[in-house]
């Protein structure tokens, strides 16, 4: 069976973009939820800085993961993010102990 993968992302709008990278973040909510092999994503903004955003992904998987970075909703997000990023997503990769 394959292990369980949590992703946390942390994304940090350029100055006055806080609300933008939201919006745009937002619209990866729903169709992600909707695929096969996504068990949870929350969107979370930090509540001391509107421009950090942050994203609790749990996967089935790594290839399911893998897949939902080839969406194509993903793959325009990505095109989009560097006009509205002050620096690189960072990524996380956790494994469920407990």
């Amino acid at each position: 069976m394959p292990e369980k993968l949590i992703l946390v992302a942390t994304l940090t709008a350029k100055p006055g973009l806080g609300d933008q990278l939201g919006d745009r973040l937002s619209t990866l909510v729903e169709p992600t939820r909707g695929e096969a092999g996504n068990l949870g994503y929350v969107l979370h903004r930090a509540r001391d800085d509107g421009n950090t955003w942050m994203l609790y992904e749990n996967w089935r998987s790594k290839e399911d993961l893998d897949a939902h970075f080839e969406a194509p909703y993903l793959q325009a997000f990505l095109q989009a993010a560097p006009a509205l990023l002050a620096k690189e997503m960072d990524l996380t990769f956790f494994r469920q102990i407990a």
